[in-house]
């Protein structure tokens, strides 16, 4: 059986789950659209291509195999979008939780049964109905569990809202020795510089005590705040909205040192590098115009 354990995003990884580009699937329609930065490239007629996007995910498999991590992925389902591995399914310590996603992707969640296979059965936990919840809004750091949430009376009418406040109780309940801090989150359906998908989009922390960070995505100025007394400002990296839009916050560490981003992210690879990270480039500025990145992308299973 396979052992999870997941406590924070930085901890040396050795196994995890990855998304397949492998028959993707056609172009979609505006109206089938999940979020503002696909949108915005079916319309201009931009939106990326399968053979674009799997030489992109074969970089990122190259970097988990350089650095002898174990990797799952799922079953291909035939033109199907199973990129965003997040989205399905998360790990908190020894639990995998599988998330009540968007009806249009529930599939999704089949093409893990393999996987599901080699976990104990108790530790597959599945949320109640009115828990809305997308790995993307979950960040874990050590005693803290982070949940990114929408709020309004108007959420139904956000397709970008995928976390709702009943599913952080939720997770306070099976998890009381931890501390849950939900931060609300600033949601467009038609504006990717106004809107942040998931809590990954605006915010993550890295090791050394680091973090990423768009003040923007954060409906309440407080929530924001929160953050930078407790990271402090000087070790907050801040992104502008173009960064943002562009997924500068949706890294991926391999251990506290290690860290896969985009090879066009200049001035941030150059931040990380200043403060001793060693950065692994990788082409994803494809993968991106659907509005996720390489967080996004994968789900970890085990980190030391």
């Amino acid at each position: 059986m396979l052992q999870l354990l997941v406590k924070n995003e930085f901890t040396r990884l050795r196994s995890v789950l990855f998304g397949t580009a492998k028959s993707n699937g056609p172009v979609p329609l505006t109206e089938d659209c999940y979020d503002p930065n696909s949108l915005r490239h079916v319309i201009s007629g931009t939106y990326p291509t399968e053979v674009d996007m799997s030489i992109e995910m074969a970089a990122v498999l190259a970097v988990f195999d350089k650095y002898n991590v174990q990797v799952f992925q799922p079953t291909v389902i035939d033109n199907y979008n199973q990129i965003f591995a997040r989205d399905i399914a998360f790990v908190i310590e020894d639990k995998l939780i599988k998330s009540n996603i968007l009806p249009d992707r529930d599939q999704e969640i089949h093409a893990l049964e393999t996987l599901f296979k080699q976990i104990s059965p108790e530790n597959n936990i599945t949320l109640p109905e009115d828990c809305h919840i997308e790995g993307g809004d979950v960040i874990l750091y050590d005693d803290y569990i982070f949940i990114g949430v929408y709020l309004g009376a108007d959420y139904s009418d956000y397709i970008t809202a995928r976390t709702n406040i009943n599913s952080a109780k939720a997770i306070q309940d099976l998890f009381p020795h931890k501390k849950v801090k939900t931060f609300e989150l600033r949601k467009s359906n038609i504006d990717p510089l106004e809107n942040a998908l998931h809590l990954d989009c605006c915010f993550q922390p890295l090791g050394r005590g680091k973090a990423l960070i768009h003040e923007n995505g954060f409906l309440e100025s407080s929530d924001y705040e929160w953050l930078v007394d407790f990271f402090g400002k000087d070790n907050l990296f801040e992104t502008t909205k173009e960064e943002m839009q562009k997924m500068n916050c949706n890294v991926f560490s391999i251990s506290d040192s290690i860290v896969i981003s985009e090879q066009n992210f200049t001035r941030l690879n150059s931040w990380l590098v200043a403060r001793g990270f060693t950065v692994e480039k990788v082409p994803y500025s494809e993968i991106s115009k659907q509005g996720g990145l390489l967080r996004c992308s994968t789900l970890p299973l085990i980190r030391d």
